[in-house]
C-alpha cells in the first residue's frame, strides 16, 4: 500500500525526533534537590506553630513528670470520665491517677482516646501513625477528641523523611495503613462553611516529651 507524501514527511520527522534524545526542558526540577527550603529553627518549634495553625492544641513536656501532671490535670479539668487507650506504656505515668477513666472497650462512647504515633512532621505540622501500633485504625478518628503522644525522636522536618523512616524501620513488613492526620478532621464542602469535627475528632492535642 503506497503511502502520501505528506504522511512520509511525518514519518520521517517521528523517525529523526526519535533517533535523538530530547533533553530534560527543567533539568533542575529532577533529582535530589530540595523542593522545600531547610528549617530556620528547631523541629519542635516549626511542628508548634504549624500545628496550633491547623487547631491543633500543643502541650510541650520536660519529662515524664510534667507530662503525669499536665495529662491528669487536663482530663479532670475537660471532665473526660472515659478516656479509650490500647497503649498501656503511653499512661504508665498517670495509670494510678486515672485508673478509674481509663478504658480499653466501647470507643464509640468514650469521651477522648489516646494514642501514640510513628512520626510528626515538622513543615506540615501532621502526625504519622499506622495500624502496627495497639490503637490500630479506629482510635485516633472515632474518638471526638484526640490526643497523640509523641517524642522528641520522632520529629521530621518533611514528609518524604517520614516515609523513609517508615521503610527503615519496617522494611518489606510494612503495616496495612499509615495515616497522616494534620489537625482536628475539617471540611468546607456544605456551603464552603469551614465545619471542624465531621469525619473525625473536633480536637487534636499533642503532648511532646523530650527523648
Amino acid at each position: 500500500m503506497s503511502v502520501s507524501p505528506s504522511k512520509e514527511n511525518i514519518l520521517k520527522k517521528i523517525r529523526k525526533a526519535l533517533s535523538h534524545s530530547t533533553p530534560l526542558p527543567f533539568p533542575s526540577s529532577e533529582g535530589t534537590q530540595p523542593v522545600f527550603p531547610p528549617l530556620t529553627q528547631e523541629a519542635e518549634v516549626e511542628f508548634a506553630e504549624q500545628f496550633t495553625k491547623l487547631q491543633g492544641k500543643f502541650i510541650y513536656c520536660i519529662n515524664q513528670q510534667e507530662f503525669a501532671f499536665q495529662l491528669t490535670s487536663l482530663i479532670k479539668k475537660q471532665n473526660w470520665n472515659k478516656v479509650y487507650c490500647l497503649e498501656d506504656k503511653l499512661v504508665t505515668p498517670v495509670a494510678s491517677q486515672l485508673a478509674e477513666r481509663l478504658v480499653k472497650t466501647d470507643l464509640a462512647g468514650c469521651d477522648v482516646s489516646i494514642t501514640g504515633c510513628e512520626y510528626l512532621v515538622a513543615r506540615t505540622g501532621s502526625i504519622v501513625m499506622s495500624t502496627a501500633q495497639t490503637s490500630g485504625r479506629t482510635a485516633s478518628v472515632y474518638a471526638p477528641i484526640h490526643i497523640c503522644v509523641a517524642f522528641t525522636h520522632q520529629l521530621v522536618y518533611d514528609l518524604k523523611d517520614a516515609l523513609q523512616g517508615l521503610k527503615n524501620k519496617y522494611g518489606q513488613n510494612l503495616p496495612s495503613l499509615f495515616t497522616f492526620a494534620t489537625g482536628p478532621s475539617r471540611t468546607a464542602d456544605i456551603e464552603k462553611t469551614l465545619v471542624v469535627g465531621v469525619h473525625g475528632p473536633r480536637e487534636v492535642y499533642l503532648f511532646l516529651l523530650e527523648s
